[in-house]
């Protein structure tokens, strides 16, 4: 499903986001309300502000796209 600017606009404003991380947010295949419902509550301090959460997620992708370029080097080399 194809969200609306408007949408990507509001979530950008609630969510304290830029231009970049809206970008980041649609490579990584995330959707406006899926980052307007992980916007921290006072009740929830744990919960890292959106911007944070967004780079965690791109960290994290990026070290498992690392370890199986990794594993697959190390692979055709034994072959």
């Amino acid at each position: 499903m194809a969200y609306s600017d408007e949408m990507w606009a509001d979530c950008k404003r609630k969510c304290r986001l830029n231009v970049e991380d809206i970008a980041l947010a649609k490579r990584l295949g995330l959707n406006p309300r899926s980052l307007t419902k992980n916007i921290p509550n006072k009740s929830e301090p744990w919960k890292a502000p959106v911007k944070t959460w967004l780079r965690e997620i791109e960290a994290k992708r990026n070290k498992k796209t690392l370890q199986k370029q990794k594993q697959q080097r190390e692979e055709s080399i034994a072959k």
